[in-house]
């Protein structure tokens, strides 16, 4: 029989708690559920308002993983949907606005991507974000040198940045800046992304060519394109470990020996929420935008 529990007044259908969908730990989907109950706070603020694509893995990593950008069939009612205009045709998607909602679309299984925009401006960034994503043999340790470089380059245009984990090999830059054009957000960014390249010739890339990426870091400037998503702060990755997008003090960037220093796991993040609270919240402060020069 199929657990039924009640969120916030809604009443959900929860499926297969039992299933194992991080195979490297035993993780089952019961502890996915459980983690972003637990981690709701923190991941609401960074998923409202924002249009959902899932990545979903509903038999885990080594099973079929698509992304779902549409609005799932079957959706609950009472999950809030928005139109958002694509190029080639206006399209409907979710927002995940509260933790019903939240709870719902884990059930499905999910990573969950947003774009740079919220729904009430589509296409006008209000963040700026870089994915530094290592080419063998080089790790996060190479990321985070390069991180502390593009730090103190976008700080020279007033620009305060913040990092957090990708979940998987790299690590992400994030900045809140003034409400901007994607397209020029984009710009900018690569902008930004040639001159790591110059200034530091050994270690990064800025072209997506992936015979040009051994042992260098590609700086993935692209993300800040309207149409395109990054990995949200505090959500599960499909990999074989529940590893989590999560973000990272700059004093763990600048010490950082190791890639297992920056591997956080599901079950690590409750206790950084309670000794650091959301790293990422100045974020959400108008007073912290940045305004691209």
């Amino acid at each position: 029989m199929t657990p039924i529990t009640e969120v916030e007044g809604k009443r959900l259908a929860l499926t297969n708690l039992d299933k194992v969908l991080h195979p490297a730990t035993g993780f089952t989907k019961g502890e996915v559920l459980h983690y972003y109950a637990t981690v709701a706070d923190v991941l609401l603020p960074h998923l409202r308002d924002r249009p959902v694509s899932f990545l979903r893995y509903p038999d885990g990593p080594d099973g079929q993983v698509f992304f779902t950008k549409n609005v799932p069939p079957g959706t609950p009612a009472w999950v809030t949907t928005a139109e958002v205009p694509r190029t080639e045709g206006p399209a409907r998607m979710v927002l995940v606005q509260d933790l019903a909602s939240l709870m719902w679309a884990a059930n499905l299984v999910t990573e969950f991507h947003t774009p740079q925009w919220t729904i009430g401006t589509p296409g006008i960034a209000d963040r700026i974000v870089f994915d530094l994503d290592p080419g063998e043999p080089a790790t996060v340790v190479e990321c985070c040198e390069v991180a502390l470089w593009l730090r103190e380059r976008l700080a020279a245009d007033g620009i305060e940045a913040y990092a957090k984990s990708s979940g998987s090999k790299g690590l992400h830059l994030l900045a809140a800046v003034a409400p901007t054009p994607s397209a020029d957000v984009s710009a900018y960014a690569k902008e930004l992304a040639v001159e790591a390249e110059k200034a530091l010739p050994r270690l990064v890339v800025h072209r997506m060519t992936r015979s040009l990426r051994r042992g260098k870091v590609f700086v993935d400037w692209s993300q800040n394109a309207g149409r395109k998503t990054t990995a949200t702060p505090y959500t599960l990755r499909a990999r074989a470990e529940p590893t989590v997008s999560a973000p990272v003090t700059w004093e763990e960037v600048e010490g950082c020996g190791s890639a297992a220093e920056l591997t956080f796991r599901a079950t690590d993040i409750a206790p950084r929420v309670r000794d650091f609270g959301d790293l990422l919240a100045p974020l959400f402060e108008p007073e912290r935008a940045g305004q691209l020069p």
